[in-house]
C-alpha cells in the first residue's frame, strides 16, 4: 500500500506545507539520514532524542532527492526547499506511531506479538522458519522492536501476507501502550523473563506488568506459567479477564505439560502430554535457552491446530539464528562481510545498510543467494531485490542459484549469475575480487561457508573479536555525560587501542562523532585512504610527515616553537588556497609535551600573525583524573588550563574549540567539559571504577582454539625450562597464541589463566613464542574447542591485574597478526 503526502498529514494531524502534489506516492519510511535510499518515494521523520534531531540534516536529505519530511517545527529557511513538502506535528515519533497504527489497521490477518526479557528474537526467526512454508509472513527485521523499531517494522505489512510476527520491547514504564496500538496482535506469546533494563522499574512485578499491557487487548496469550509473576498478572488482572491463554510448564499441570528433557551429543529429545497424549520433539540443540525458546515455538504451533508430527519433523531443522554481521578482512585487500545464514529481503536491507556504512572501498560487491519460501511469485520477489540492491548503491551483484539466474534481466548493475554454489566455486579465481567490500548473503541450503573460507585472508586460528555494537553503546553512554553541544573527539592512535584502524573510524564517522584523533601521520593517511572524511588530529607530528599530512587535510598537535616553525615551512612548501588547522597543546601539569605558561606570549604573536594557520583548538592533558588521591592536582591543571587557554582565546576573533577532559575526566569532572571531551580507553569498555565498569559493554575478546590434549604424568615437566611440573596426572591443553600475539610471559606458571567451557584454566609452564599450554584437568573438553583469554571473562582489568599493569597495555600488545573480526548484532 502506498499514501499519498496528503494522506499521511491527514493521519498524522499534521500541518502540510509546500509541494502537495497527491500523485506523489509514498512507499519507505525514514528515521536515520545516513541509510535513505530511493528519496523520491520516501519521508523521512525528523525525530527529535537527547542528543540527537533529525531536523540538522534536512538540507543535506534535500540534496540527496528527499522531498518529503515530517518535522516539528518548519526550517528556519523553508523557503529555500521549494520543491519539497512537509508536515508540521506536535511530536515526529508519536507521527511516525500514529502513521504505523493506521497502516496496521489495513490488515485482518493473524498477528503474533512478542514479548520478553530474553529470546524474543529467537522465537520470532524460530517461528519463521516452522511457517513459512504455509503462509507469506511479514515480520521484524533484526531486532526492531523498540519504539521507532515497531513501527518501521509494521509498515511492511502489505496485501501478499498471511502473517504477522513482530516482537515489541520495552526499557522503562510507559512505552508498551504505544507499541500495543501500532501491533495489535492477534496472539501474544511471552518469552523469557530475565533482568534486563531491572534499572528502570521498580521490580519483577512492574516490569511484567508493563510488558503485557501489550496484550490488553489479544484474544489469546501463550506463556510459561512456571514465571509466576507473569501467571499472576494474566490470571489476576481484569484486563486479561475474557483472554484465552494456552500455557506450558515443567511444574504444574498446564496445556502442554513438559516431562523429561534428554541431552544427547548436538541434539536433545524433549518429551510432553498434550490433550492426554504422550508426544515429543528434537531440536538439534542442547542449551537451556534453546530448549524454552523451542517450546514455547511448539506450544504456539500446537495452539495454532498443527499436528505435533508435522512439528516434530520441521522443528528438529531449526537453524541457529544469526544474531550479527562480521566483518574480516579478505584477499586482495578486500573486506568481507559475513551474514551466510539466512536470506530474506527483511535482513537484506539490514545488511546492504551496514555494507554501506563501510568507506574503506568505492567499490561494493553483492553475492546473493536464492531467496527460499518467501511466500511471494518468483518475478515480483526478485523485482523488489533488484530494485532494493539498485536503491542501496550496490556496484556488482553475483547471484547464485536458478531462480535469480532466470531473473538475472531484472538487475541493472554489474552482474554474474551461477546456477549452484558448486558451480561458482568450480569458476572462482583469486582475480575476480580486489580492493572491494564483499557482502555474503546467502540461505543457509547454499552453503555459503565455503565462498567465505575462499575469499578470506588466511590467518591462524587465534582471534580478536570487536564488537561494534559495544562501541556504539559505550559511545552512547559517554555521550549521556556530556552536554547536548560538547562535541566528541574519538582516540582511534595505537590500532585503535588494538581494535583496528578504518574498521572502529567507520563506525565512529556513521555515528557523527565530530573529532578523530590519532597518534602519527601515517595511521591518519590510512584512515583518509579508508574513506575517512571527517576531521582527524594528529598528536605526535614527525617533520619528515608534514607534507604528507597537509596533502591528507590532517591537523597536527604544535607542542613546542620547533615543531611550529617546522610546519610552518612545510605549510609554505605546499601552495595551497586555504589556512591549515592546527592544535595547541598546553601543559597545565603532565609534564610530557606542550607549551608552558612562560610561552604564552611568544606563541600568541607567532599564531596570530601567520597567514597559513588556522587555530582550531587549545588542549591540555589530564595526569590523574582517574585516581581520586590526586583530585586536587587535577582541578589545579583544570584552573590553569582556562587561565592559559584564556589568555590565547582573547587574542583571536574566532571561535576556537577548548578540551582537557579524557574517558575518566568527563565522568569525574563534568564541570570542565568546555568546547569538547576526548574518549579514549572508556570507548573501548574500560571504565574508572566498579561503578562505572558495569554500565560499559565489553568491545573486545581474544579467542584461541585447543591445538592438542595430552595427559602428562605426574612429576613430568612442561614447557620450556621445564617450568611447569605435574604434580598428579593433568590433562593439558596445547593453544596457539604465544607472546608474538602479546601474550605477557609474566602470565606464565599459573599467573594467567583461560576460560575453557566456562572454568578457568589456568597456564602451566613458560608461554612460549607462538603458544602455550593450559591445564584442563578436570574440565571436558575436546581438541578444536574454543579458547577465551580475555573478553567478558575474564575481563580485560582482571588479565592487567594478573601482569601488574593496565588495560590499555593489554590491549595495544595484541600483535597485528592476530585476525580481526568486527561484527554487529
Amino acid at each position: 500500500m502506498k499514501y499519498s503526502i496528503l494522506e499521511i498529514a491527514r493521519i498524522t494531524s499534521g500541518v502540510l506545507r509546500g509541494n502537495d502534489d497527491p500523485g506523489a506516492l509514498i512507499r519507505q519510511l525514514y528515521i536515520d539520514s545516513r541509510k535513505v535510499s530511493g528519496p523520491d518515494s520516501s519521508v523521512f521523520f525528523a525525530i527529535r532524542g537527547e542528543r540527537h534531531d533529525g531536523h540538522r540534516f534536512i538540507g543535506e536529505l534535500y540534496e540527496k532527492g528527499m522531498r518529503n519530511f515530517v518535522v516539528s517545527a518548519f526550517p528556519p529557511d523553508v523557503e529555500k526547499y521549494n520543491q519539497a513538502s512537509f508536515i508540521k506535528v506536535n511530536d515526529t515519533l508519536e507521527a511516525l506511531q500514529k502513521l504505523s497504527a493506521h497502516h496496521r489497521k489495513q490488515f485482518n490477518i493473524p498477528v503474533i506479538g512478542i514479548t520478553g526479557s530474553n529470546g524474543k528474537t529467537i522465537v520470532k526467526e524460530w517461528l519463521y522458519q516452522l511457517l513459512r512454508e504455509d503462509q507469506n509472513i511479514v515480520r521484524s527485521p533484526k531486532s526492531f522492536n523498540s519504539q521507532v523499531g515497531v513501527p518501521l517494522s509494521v509498515w511492511q505489512m502489505n496485501e501478499e501476507h498471511a502473517l504477522a510476527i513482530f516482537e515489541a520491547g520495552i526499557s522503562q514504564p510507559g512505552e508498551m501502550e504505544h507499541l500495543e496500538k501500532i501491533i495489535a496482535p492477534t496472539i501474544g506469546l511471552v518469552t523469557n523473563l530475565g533482568q534486563a533494563h531491572d534499572e528502570n522499574f521498580e521490580g519483577l512485578k512492574q516490569k511484567v506488568k508493563e510488558k503485557l499491557k501489550l496484550f490488553h487487548h489479544c484474544p489469546l496469550i501463550v506463556y510459561c506459567r512456571d514465571y509466576l509473576h507473569v501467571h499472576e498478572e494474566i490470571t489476576g488482572s481484569k484486563a486479561f479477564r475474557n483472554t484465552e491463554v494456552f500455557t506450558w510448564s515443567r511444574k504444574t499441570r498446564a496445556n502442554l505439560q513438559i516431562g523429561k528433557i534428554t541431552r544427547n551429543v548436538g541434539e536433545c529429545e524433549i518429551q510432553a502430554v498434550y490433550n492426554n497424549d504422550f508426544i515429543k520433539i528434537r531440536i538439534p540443540f542442547t542449551d537451556e535457552a534453546s530448549i524454552e525458546n523451542a517450546i514455547h515455538c511448539w506450544a504456539l504451533m500446537l495452539h495454532m491446530g498443527y499436528k505435533n508430527e508435522l512439528v516434530a519433523e520441521r522443528i528438529q531443522y531449526l537453524s541457529p539464528v544469526a544474531m550479527r554481521l562480521e566483518l574480516k578482512e579478505g584477499i586482495n585487500n578486500c573486506s568481507v562481510i559475513n551474514d551466510s545464514y539466512n536470506s530474506d529481503l527483511g535482513s537484506l536491507s539490514v545488511a546492504l545498510d551496514f555494507l554501506n556504512q563501510q568507506k574503506q572501498h568505492p567499490r561494493k560487491t553483492l553475492i546473493l543467494s536464492d531467496i527460499l519460501q518467501s511466500g511471494k511469485n518468483e518475478e515480483s520477489l526478485y523485482t523488489e531485490v533488484a530494485d532494493l540492491v539498485n536503491r542501496k548503491g550496490t556496484q556488482r551483484i553475483i547471484g547464485i542459484g536458478e531462480a535469480l539466474s532466470r531473473q538475472a534481466s531484472r538487475f541493472s548493475i554489474e552482474k554474474s549469475f551461477y546456477p549452484s554454489t558448486a558451480s561458482f566455486l568450480a569458476q572462482f579465481s583469486n582475480g575476480m575480487f580486489r580492493d572491494e567490500t564483499i557482502l555474503l548473503k546467502g540461505a543457509r541450503a547454499f552453503g555459503f561457508e565455503e565462498i567465505s573460507k575462499l575469499l578470506q585472508q588466511k590467518a591462524h586460528e587465534t582471534v580478536l573479536e570487536i564488537n561494534l555494537n559495544s562501541i556504539v553503546h559505550n559511545l552512547n553512554y559517554f555521550r549521556s555525560k556530556l552536554r547536548p553541544d560538547t562535541k566528541v573527539m574519538a582516540m582511534v592512535k595505537a590500532f585503535s587501542y588494538g581494535s583496528g584502524s578504518f574498521e572502529i573510524a567507520n563506525v565512529l564517522q556513521f555515528h557523527r562523532v565530530d573529532y578523530l584523533a590519532v597518534a602519527y601521520a601515517d595511521e591518519g593517511i590510512e584512515l583518509r585512504k579508508a574513506g575517512i572524511t571527517m576531521p582527524i588530529m594528529v598528536m605526535n607530528p614527525e617533520e619528515q610527515s608534514y607534507d604528507s599530512m597537509i596533502q591528507y587535510n590532517l591537523e597536527p598537535e604544535l607542542f613546542s616553537f620547533r615543531v611550529l616553525g617546522l610546519f610552518d615551512e612545510a605549510a609554505k612548501r605546499n601552495k595551497h588556497n586555504k589556512t591549515l588547522a592546527v592544535h595547541l597543546k598546553l601543559d597545565t601539569g603532565m609534564h610530557r609535551l606542550g607549551f608552558e605558561e612562560k610561552d604564552l606570549n611568544e606563541l600568541i604573536v607567532r599564531v596570530k600573525n601567520n597567514k597559513n594557520l588556522h587555530l582550531r583548538s587549545v588542549f591540555s592533558h589530564l595526569a590523574a583524573s582517574d585516581e581520586q588521591e590526586h583530585d586536587e592536582f587535577t582541578r589545579e591543571q583544570i584552573r590553569k588550563f582556562v587561565v592559559m587557554s584564556d589568555k590565547i582565546l582573547s587574542h583571536f576573533d574566532y571561535h576556537v574549540l577548548r578540551h582537557i577532559l579524557n574517558s575518566a575526566g568527563i565522568v569525574r569532572f563534568p564541570d570542565a567539559q568546555f568546547d569538547m571531551a576526548r574518549l579514549g580507553i572508556g570507548l573501548y569498555g574500560i571504565g574508572c571504577s566498579d561503578a562505572e565498569q558495569a554500565l560499559l559493554q565489553n568491545v573486545s575478546t581474544l579467542k584461541t582454539t585447543i591445538s592438542q590434549i595430552k595427559t602428562v604424568p605426574a612429576s613430568e615437566t612442561i614447557g620450556y625450562s621445564r617450568k611447569g611440573v605435574a604434580k598428579t596426572d593433568m590433562q593439558i591443553a596445547t593453544v596457539p597464541i604465544g607472546y608474538a600475539d602479546g601474550l605477557s610471559r609474566k602470565l606464565s606458571n599459573g599467573a594467567g589463566a583461560m576460560l575453557v567451557h566456562g572454568k578457568l584454566a589456568p597456564v602451566v609452564g613458560n608461554v612460549c613464542m607462538d603458544m602455550c599450554m593450559i591445564d584442563i584437568t578436570g574440565i571436558a573438553a575436546s581438541e578444536g574447542d574454543e579458547v577465551t583469554i580475555f573478553g567478558d571473562h575474564p575481563s580485560i582489568a582482571e588479565t592487567a591485574n594478573r601482569v601488574g599493569t593496565i588495560p590499555y597495555e593489554v590491549l595495544t600488545n595484541v600483535s597485528r597478526r592476530v585476525k580481526r573480526i568486527y561484527y554487529q548484532e
